[in-house]
């Protein structure tokens, strides 16, 4: 295409900046709280928010109903766009959600999380942000590419220059993504036309330091409960005499990892994926400072713990885990009321890297923990649900066309990373199409996702939608 017209479009992007800012702030408010049942209504109006905004595009795209009965789920933004008739390069599939979180505990926000505030730039702290539930995951970010494409539109008349897209947006990825499988099986044949996916959930290395995500792990989630007796105990008469369900899960729980911190079950590193000399060398080049990330969230140099062999970099990006996000039982209220609980219960999770198979993680758990039964107790036992790990080729064609259209919107050549973090999506359409998916995400990682105050900031939203755009150009440069 002629480099006039992607000056053009970059020049309507910078006059459309102030629009593009309020477009989002419009989304931002609806409170589409997806996990929580009373806000269904909103959750749907998110989506349909971004239906509208699509078709006045040219995109085709409608509100797909999901679940069992139809509509008991949240519903999917899912579409396409006519591509230019002699167009013969990639199709991209674009993934997003418009779902969010929820936003306990609402009196740690500094302003109400769905009344959108832009802040200005602080001296030693962050730039010039937006400050809401969903500003960088995953509206802002879902929004860097409908802002690119309606450069493009103004521009060109056509919202991917002529490029091939479908767009899948779904409103329940903050709440386990329960039915988007089944959505993509029920619409494996449309999907099975692309050759790539595209999602912008993810990071930078930092700020003004642009980075192309190829690998995140997968997730395995449980809910254990031990059950004791058949009602609770007065610890006089039965302590000493009777297990005590939340000392046994305690117990139990501590034989999770060895001295070494690695994860004790059975078989789990099996089919762990080892990192390469060269990976390992390329991410020590990035000079990561763990101390500095440590005191920024109030731990000592000492906090540097994990599985033994690998740095801080490594076990988070390339090594698996066995977290226990939450544990109860028993009387937590004021005072004090000594009794021995009838059962006690905790939330465990696994992340895994490539290979590894949530289904296969979860299974071994379950009979780890059968085979430490303590005397007299049983387990119920939860499998919530999983996603696999992904790591996609560096040799891709159309990874390093992102890389390419990173490059030219901010002149920064963007580092190959990988994450910690798990998007359950990507490993389900390996999975199920074997297609692989580029990450190109402008999150910072002090972005507070899900956490109050969560901000997207001005420069990095601006980052990404010229990058997304000179994405554009470099798939319709290479159909020519």
């Amino acid at each position: 295409m002629p480099a006039a017209n992607v000056a053009a479009v970059l020049e309507s992007l910078a006059q459309a900046d102030r629009p593009a800012i309020d477009r989002l702030v419009d989304w931002l408010k609806i409170p589409s709280i997806s996990t929580d049942p009373k806000y269904k209504d909103d959750v749907r109006r998110a989506g349909q928010w971004v239906v509208d905004q699509l078709n006045d595009l040219g995109f085709e795209v409608s509100l797909v109903e999901t679940g069992k009965p139809a509509g008991s789920g949240h519903p999917v933004v899912f579409g396409t766009i006519k591509p230019a008739p002699d167009y013969k390069g990639a199709h991209v599939l674009f993934y997003g959600h418009y779902d969010v979180q929820p936003v306990d505990p609402l009196d740690l926000w500094e302003s109400p999380p769905f009344e959108p505030v832009i802040k200005p730039a602080e001296k030693k702290g962050p730039g010039e942000r937006i400050v809401a539930r969903g500003a960088v995951d995953d509206k802002g970010q879902v929004m860097m590419f409908i802002e690119a494409c309606r450069a493009w539109k103004a521009t060109t008349g056509h919202a991917t220059g002529g490029a091939a897209f479908t767009i899948m947006i779904e409103g329940e990825e903050e709440c386990g993504s329960m039915n988007l499988e089944a959505f993509v099986k029920a619409n494996k044949a449309a999907l099975a036309k692309t050759d790539v996916c595209l999602i912008s959930d993810t990071g930078m290395l930092g700020r003004g330091k642009p980075a192309i995500t190829y690998g995140v792990r997968g997730l395995a989630y449980t809910e254990i409960t031990l059950h004791g007796a058949n009602q609770d105990l007065h610890s006089g008469l039965w302590g000493g005499r009777s297990p005590n369900p939340i000392t046994e899960l305690a117990r139990v729980l501590a034989q999770l990892h060895d001295k070494n911190r690695r994860v004790t079950i059975p078989a789990f590193y099996d089919k762990v994926r080892a990192l390469t000399k060269q990976e390992r060398a390329n991410w020590a080049k990035l000079k990561f400072n763990q101390k500095d990330a440590l005191k920024k969230i109030g731990f000592p140099p000492a906090a540097d713990v994990g599985e033994k062999g690998f740095t801080a970099l490594e076990r988070e990006w390339g090594r698996p885990t066995a977290e226990i996000n939450g544990i109860w039982g028993g009387y937590t209220g004021a005072g004090a009321k000594t009794v021995i609980p009838a059962k006690a219960s905790a939330k465990v999770s696994f992340r895994l890297v490539a290979d590894q198979d949530p289904r296969k993680i979860t299974k071994a758990f379950f009979a780890w923990l059968k085979d430490r039964t303590p005397p007299g107790c049983r387990w119920e036992l939860t499998d919530h649900h999983g996603g696999f790990g992904v790591t996609v080729p560096t040799d891709s064609p159309t990874l390093h066309a992102a890389a390419r259209a990173i490059k030219k919107a901010t002149g920064k050549e963007p580092a190959l990373v990988k994450t910690g973090g798990s998007i359950p999506v990507a490993g389900m359409l390996k999975d199920l199409l074997k297609l692989d998916t580029i990450f190109m995400g402008f999150g910072l990682d002090d972005d507070r996702v899900h956490s109050p105050n969560e901000k997207f900031e001005l420069d990095c939203f601006r980052m990404g939608m010229k990058s997304h755009a000179m994405f554009i150009a470099e798939l319709v440069n290479a159909a020519t």
